[in-house]
């Protein structure tokens, strides 16, 4: 896919629609840009930031032993229930 956008005075230019949906980015997003083996790359700043964040965290469930769905939400009630006796037990 090719297409061409114009730089305005102030250095500005349109996404073209295309461009958009196959980011999924819409008014208000913010883009990245970088530079990878001397091509000029945009991505979706949302996405990449969660696909690092994903890479960070890799393995790391099973480290926790997180090894299900189950696991992960007995997990989370503990925390709710610990969090719950911190903040409101002593108002019952």
């Amino acid at each position: 896919m090719l297409d061409v956008a114009r730089v305005t005075t102030k250095g500005q230019i349109t996404i073209p629609l295309e461009f958009r949906k196959i980011l999924n980015v819409k008014e208000g997003d913010k883009v990245v840009f970088w530079v990878s083996n001397g091509v000029v790359c945009l991505g979706n700043s949302n996405k990449l930031v969660f696909e690092e964040f994903a890479r960070g965290m890799a393995g790391e469930a099973e480290k926790a032993g997180l090894n299900s769905e189950e696991d992960v939400t007995k997990l989370v009630n503990e925390i709710r229930e610990e969090m719950w006796e911190r903040d409101y037990a002593d108002n019952v």
